[in-house]
């Protein structure tokens, strides 16, 4: 018998991680219709799909970034006669196949550019990237692990527009760093030291390497470029200074040796998802934060209060060590920050660091159009592992509806009500981070519990709970305390543990809220620890997935999850969900695992990666997977989804060891089609697809290639042949041959609409 190996990511991923052992109840009209494009509303939740009869013969193999593909040729009309008016079908064109080359592969008919990758200079005094390790300067630098972004329209007079197509800012995520042990090794030149203590010099270009860009861009007579002396760009790292904002902000357990008022913080630290605001903000999730913090073994005792249990909740026990060992670099405050234990005597921690950690894991917001603009850590939207923060339909006079994920197995899916009603004038607010103080600092959060029946309840987070001011395992103080430490009131309320909450997206077509499920190798049909789950109907799957001769256990190919709130929208406090998607491998059982019905041109695994497209209502996702890699590599999916409750309910049934059957109903949505689900893209060895973001006119699609090469072992980094991936090189783009995370903009070779 094979071993079963219980990853759903081979290598582990810091993705992948669980912390939540909480008792709580387990969980574990088709946008077809046609509408004219006079009556499509951009930019708003209101978009809808523009698509009518006829399609474009779109044939071949795909194309790549180093392979353009000439548009498909065509018989002109007669002499004499009017050429037919134009047509647009959306998902008109061929799906790609699976791919294991190195190459990023897009479909006949369209062209994948790179753009911006690692390294790239954005200041005018930055030298060109040598890509050799020797490279420093990152503040002035692309910085590393590409993720979420958004773009933002600049007019012809470098002004703000929401309309521009050919000139704009994108704002960006920079996760992390590709690292085997302790260095990142592709930015050292010899790898880096896999020891501690760490050179100083290496950590500042490790912390510099992580945060958010903002780069201009613009459409240069048909070719899209970066450009690097532009007064807009900018990047954020570990040294920038950041406000906390919202309720938290001046509370105890925010107060630190740097901010004894505990009125800032420095830095944001692995950005994942994003969004943008209705007031053209730009948002991003801080997610899996814990990892670049230790603790002594001896921090429980010196700390004798409730924090430990905090501590612990949130992923990082006494003893535990660091990431990257950024702690060792130096005796400067900007390294001793990332040791959180207690070595200080006052009461309130504000000479040391010990709350350091309670800084992090909030959405934050920037303004990309203006630098001189603060940063703020919105506390009032929770602190988790933040993935994306996406926005729920607008309606005049009514609140707003920010929607979140906690990205770890077992956790949860949030929602946050602002207390202000929506004024439209603010869309064309004049100071755009005080209009998120009015709408993003005041207001409710609330959790999901998803019930068998396709019900389900948001459940607020409030200190004047019952379930919550007498939680046994932890005694909150104040309403600040409960939104520092949102995962243990949301185990106090008994929400819904899920396979890992991504992303989330709004359709623009019936405002119902998709959030994609990543995979959960803890869930179990009969558990046997506290960290496993059972199957339940937001969570129905547990099976053996083989790849190659390895046993992967658990939901290892993740789901999409979507809600329709109840009649009162963003206010709403029940919902209905089903499941628009299952991950699953074509040939897996379909009456068990494949329950979509995914074909060749469709299978995918582990979404992560999830936008909708103002322009034409296209569903997009992509993949971060270590399943199925043995197959394909990471990819990015369209789709034409429908609503929710346009399927059927299915019972999926698990025999038990003592002979008895646990049965599980859950609720599928439509099965896919050849005309609602295709592959689009299909990235290179050892990446992960993540970041979608495209011009107003849907004409321009940017894509990050994330970690290209991650498998390479740290100990070939002087020897290139031995690398897994020598991506964007081996496309033409830039110099050496280390492997770079990049932007991608993808264009149509006819000039139309992506997905069409």
């Amino acid at each position: 018998m094979n071993k079963p190996t219980d990853f759903a990511r081979i290598p582990a991923e810091h993705d992948d991680v669980d912390s939540n052992n909480s008792s709580n109840e387990h969980f574990s009209d088709v946008l077809q219709k046609r509408l004219s494009r006079r009556n499509m509303l951009r930019g708003g939740a209101a978009t809808a799909a523009t698509a009518l009869l006829g399609s474009f013969g779109l044939t071949g193999c795909g194309g790549s970034d180093d392979d353009p593909v000439t548009p498909p040729t065509t018989t002109p009309p007669p002499t004499g006669t009017n050429p037919p008016p134009a047509v647009e079908k959306l998902l008109g064109f061929t799906a790609v196949g699976k791919s294991l080359a190195d190459r990023v592969v897009v479909p006949a008919g369209y062209t994948a550019t790179v753009l911006y990758a690692l390294g790239d200079p954005i200041s005018s005094g930055t030298a060109a990237f040598k890509n050799d390790g020797t490279d420093t300067d990152y503040e002035n630098r692309a910085g590393d692990h590409h993720d979420g972004m958004e773009f933002f329209s600049l007019s012809d007079s470098g002004g703000v527009s929401t309309s521009g197509a050919t000139r704009g800012l994108l704002a960006m995520n920079h996760e992390a760093t590709t690292n085997e042990g302790l260095p990142s090794f592709f930015v050292h030149a010899n790898g880096g030291t896999n020891s501690l203590p760490r050179p100083a010099p290496e950590v500042d270009k490790e912390m510099a390497l992580h945060g958010l860009s903002i780069v201009e861009v613009r459409n240069n007579g048909g070719k899209w470029e970066y450009l690097q002396n532009s007064t807009f760009n900018r990047r954020v790292h570990q040294q920038t200074e950041v406000q906390i904002s919202g309720p938290v902000r001046g509370n105890a357990l925010v107060k630190t040796k740097y901010s004894p008022d505990g009125t800032k913080f420095r830095g944001t630290i692995n950005n994942c998802g994003t969004g943008r605001t209705p007031w053209n903000t730009y948002l991003s999730g801080e997610e899996n934060w814990a990892g670049y913090f230790t603790r002594s073994s001896t921090d429980n005792a010196a700390r004798g209060d409730k924090s430990v249990a905090s501590l612990n909740r949130y992923g990082l026990a006494q003893g535990t060590a660091s990431r990257h060992g950024w702690e060792t670099g130096g005796l400067d405050d900007k390294y001793q920050r990332w040791n959180i234990s207690k070595t200080g005597t006052s009461a309130d921690g504000s000479d040391d660091y010990r709350n350091e950690l309670n800084g992090e894991g909030y959405i934050i917001e920037m303004d990309a159009y203006d630098k001189n603009r603060p940063l703020k850590k919105r506390t009032a939207l929770g602190r988790f592992a933040h993935e994306s923060a996406s926005f729920g339909r607008l309606t005049a006079g009514q609140p707003l509806a920010v929607y979140m994920g906690d990205d770890s197995r077992g956790e949860y899916i949030y929602k946050f009500v602002s207390t202000a009603p929506w004024n439209p004038a603010d869309a064309i607010a004049a100071d755009r981070i005080a209009t998120g103080d009015k709408y993003l600092d005041s207001g409710k959060l609330y959790v999901a519990r998803f019930n068998a029946d396709g019900k389900g309840q948001w459940i607020e987070l409030n200190i004047a709970n019952a379930a919550i001011s007498a939680y046994a395992n932890y005694k909150f103080a104040d309403q600040a305390d409960v939104l520092v430490n949102a995962r243990l009131a949301a185990d106090a309320v008994g929400a819904t543990k899920m396979d890992r909450p991504e992303w989330c997206a709004v359709n623009p077509a019936n405002g119902e809220i998709y959030y994609t499920l990543t995979n959960n190798s803890n869930r179990r049909v009969e558990p046997s620890s506290s960290s496993q789950v059972a199957p339940d109907a937001a969570n129905p799957r547990s099976y053996t997935d083989m790849k190659g001769a390895t046993s992967q256990l658990g939901n290892s190919n993740g789901h999409i999850i979507r809600v329709r709130e109840d009649a009162a929208g963003s206010t709403a406090t029940g919902f209905t969900w089903d499941v628009y998607l299952f991950g699953a491998e074509a040939a897996a059982d379909a009456s068990r695992i494949n329950l979509s019905g995914l074909t060749n041109d469709q299978d995918f695994s582990s979404p992560d990666g999830l936008a909708f497209s103002q322009s034409t209502g296209i569903c997009w996702f992509q993949t971060d997977d270590g399943a199925y890699t043995d197959v394909t590599n990471c990819m990015m999916v369209a789709g034409l989804p429908g609503k929710v409750g346009d399927g059927k309910k299915v019972t999926l049934s698990y025999p038990k060891t003592d002979g008895s059957t646990l049965s599980v109903d859950t609720f599928v949505g439509a099965a896919a089609s050849a005309d609602t689900l295709k592959r689009f893209l299909v990235g290179p060895v050892g990446c992960e697809l993540t970041g979608i973001t495209e011009t107003p006119d849907g004409k321009a699609l940017f894509v990050n290639i994330q970690h290209p090469g991650e498998t390479t072992a740290a100990a070939n980094v002087g020897d290139a042949t031995k690398f897994t991936s020598q991506w964007p090189a081996n496309a033409g783009y830039g110099a050496g041959k280390r492997p770079r995370s990049a932007t991608l903009v993808i264009t149509k070779n006819d000039g139309g609409r992506i997905g069409s």
